[in-house]
């Protein structure tokens, strides 16, 4: 555990409003030596939705509670029914609303990531050094990877796209 102070230190700040400071692959590379080969294994295989490890299963709990939160708002949105658990977070219920009602996906998807952050950093608690910390910024990492998919000209290119197909079909009723 000595070693999480030089490493946890060294690493770039992560906010969910900028661009990722370094790739996964240069975080596994600066973890690589640094913790026990366990940690590496659980660090290289994460995913968003990983549940094993030191902060994961609190954070697949939280995260699995977002998402079906958003998968309810969206079932109800299309009219269909969705089984609503007795356990719904009210916090959770107005964010996705907020995300639902975005103007462009892009900024729904950023709502979602300053929320997924916030929800991040509340696990971590203050926790400083230690595995608690390296697995929330190997998520928040995760999640940023996510977002820089996201290309707004991409977009619009392919929703310009999709709206003249619908446009022809259309007309050609």
């Amino acid at each position: 555990m000595a070693s999480y102070y030089y490493l946890v230190s060294s690493l770039p700040s992560l906010t969910a409003g900028a661009d990722m400071p370094m790739r996964y692959e240069e975080f596994l590379l600066a973890c690589q030596g640094n913790v026990d080969e366990e940690t590496y294994k659980k660090l290289e295989t994460l995913t968003t939705s990983s549940s094993e490890g030191p902060l994961l299963s609190e954070w697949a709990a939280t995260y699995g509670a977002l998402m079906k939160e958003l998968n309810a708002q969206r079932s109800m949105a299309l009219g269909k029914t969705y089984p609503a658990g007795a356990d719904r977070d009210g916090m959770n219920s107005q964010v996705i609303a907020a995300v639902l009602a975005a103007k462009n996906p892009l900024e729904a998807e950023q709502l979602l990531l300053d929320y997924e952050f916030t929800l991040l950093d509340d696990l971590v608690g203050l926790h400083m050094f230690d595995a608690q910390v390296l697995f929330g910024y190997a998520l928040k990492l995760k999640l940023l990877e996510r977002r820089s998919c996201f290309e707004k000209e991409k977009g619009k290119a392919e929703f310009k796209h999709l709206f003249e197909q619908i446009q022809q079909r259309v007309y050609s009723l």
